[in-house]
């Protein structure tokens, strides 16, 4: 079920572009790279869209898994995120989560280029690289606001004076402090980037893995900077790759004794499965073509034309190529998803629950699927089905706390059961989710009207309802 949703949103209104000085220029591009590579957008008021994916996310929890073992950081519940981004990017934005653009996956031609990009970033949060990097921040605003204090004085008492010499001592008081915090910041970020590549090929060693596929994958990154400098990878842009570090890492990823270790062929296989979906979801027909023409048959090359041709050209004749996926793999939960969305989205929802519910039996972390049988159910207008919904999608939201769709079809399960308040609260809920305070304050208050004072669904709704907007929300206003 590759679906896109920007369901990461901010509070903050973006700031309207003013003039600024040379200096105040050189202080912001500093800001701004440190804040890229602490992977926190700043003043945005959507974050990027989000795959969601319960194959791809599953293969991903299995790469990061034995890393985060080895970083101590198993308890933390780290995650992998996906950015619908065609371009190589990965990055991290707080403690519990790696970003990874879509491009990474696609490109990446083997698990263990995927799994050393995640050991280098599993590095930045084990090296507590961005509470480190905030502090610096803080410092270089301190010192640049000192430094354009005393400078801007001294161009006041040059414009009064008329004194040139003084204007030009001023200007020199504003770009000097300026260059100095962008360099020492950009010398700090690369101490960042070297100690998280020593950190990826420990992860890695300790599990026994390869770190060839990190080097290949840098050394590649690396060798694009002479070449596509104006079209540069944001990865290149956010993770300095210097030549002098290319050739550590490759001295440190060679002393491994598992330097020749290959992926197993089982994990090379889902691997290609997961890049196959994500090009039949997010390419064109004509690129899918080009990258999996007729001529070859893998697995992998079946499954991205089927996922392709549902989505552009017969749904009837892709259900054909499902249905020989399937006896390929009869044990494989993610291509009976693929026939129930195919199905959901073809308006056949009575025909889609059977598969869908199939693949919820079989995949290992089935929410997102639960997720979309209980769409299916809800969209048959059967009321025999509600109650198999409303527990399905009950249990969906549990493990997926943050799927503004499960509440959302929730809500429409219970509005079909005419189980008002309740709708009303998981309304709510899914606005919540989406970060629409206002909308989810206003049907939460709803809500509490209409449960008994003190129930449980009573409370829920009074926390909703008393939800405050963010103090950044109220600055930015």
């Amino acid at each position: 079920m590759v679906r896109s949703q920007a369901d990461m949103t901010g509070t903050e209104r973006p700031i309207r572009p003013r003039r600024t000085t040379p200096a105040a220029r050189l202080i912001a591009v500093a800001t701004a790279t440190a804040l890229v590579c602490a992977g926190a957008p700043a003043h945005a008021q959507k974050g990027p869209p989000v795959v969601r994916d319960a194959e791809i996310e599953q293969l991903l929890r299995e790469y990061t898994q034995p890393i985060l073992r080895a970083a101590g950081l198993a308890q933390q519940n780290v995650q992998v995120v996906i950015i619908n981004d065609r371009s190589f990017n990965a990055f991290v934005a707080d403690g519990r989560r790696i970003f990874v653009n879509a491009g990474t996956l696609m490109d990446a031609e083997t698990p263990n280029q995927v799994i050393g990009v995640l050991a280098h970033e599993t590095g930045h949060i084990a090296g507590g690289h961005l509470a480190r990097m905030r502090e610096m921040l803080a410092a270089a605003t301190t010192q640049s606001i000192i430094a354009m204090l005393l400078g801007v004085g001294a161009m006041v008492a040059a414009s009064r004076s008329g004194s040139q010499d003084l204007g030009q001592a001023g200007s020199a008081a504003i770009a000097g402090p300026a260059a100095a915090i962008q360099n020492s910041m950009i010398g700090y970020l690369r101490a960042q980037e070297e100690q998280a590549d020593r950190a990826g090929v420990k992860f890695l060693t300790a599990t026994g893995q390869s770190a060839k596929g990190m080097y290949d994958t840098f050394k590649r990154l690396a060798d694009q900077v002479l070449y596509q400098v104006r079209y540069m990878s944001p990865y290149l842009q956010t993770h300095p790759l210097p030549s002098e570090r290319v050739a550590a890492l490759e001295g440190l990823a060679k002393s491994s004794p598992y330097w020749d270790h290959k992926d197993p062929p089982a994990l090379q296989a889902r691997h290609d499965l997961m890049r196959a979906k994500l090009y039949g979801f997010l390419e064109r027909p004509e690129g899918v073509a080009r990258r999996y023409p007729l001529s070859d048959t893998s697995l992998a090359a079946r499954y991205a034309r089927a996922i392709s041709a549902y989505r552009f050209f017969d749904p009837r004749g892709a259900l054909a190529q499902i249905d020989a996926l399937i006896q390929a793999q009869p044990q494989n939960p993610y291509f009976y998803e693929l026939k129930g969305q195919a199905l959901l989205e073809a308006g056949k929802p009575a025909e889609a629950v059977a598969p869908l519910r199939h693949a919820a039996q079989l995949a290992p972390n089935p929410a997102l699927i639960q997720v979309m049988l209980g769409q299916a159910l809800v969209a048959t207008h059967d009321r025999a089905h509600l109650d198999e919904a409303v527990s399905i999608l009950q249990a969906a939201v549990v493990r997926e706390p943050e799927s503004p769709e499960g509440f959302m079809q929730l809500a429409m399960a219970y509005g079909q059961k005419n189980d008002l308040a309740r709708a009303d609260l998981a309304s709510a809920q899914a606005a919540f989710v989406r970060g629409d305070l206002k909308t989810a304050r206003e049907i939460a208050a709803r809500a509490k009207t209409r449960f008994p004072v003190g129930s449980p669904g009573w409370v829920k709704a009074d926390d909703l309802a008393s939800l405050k907007p963010p103090p950044s929300a109220l600055r930015s206003r």
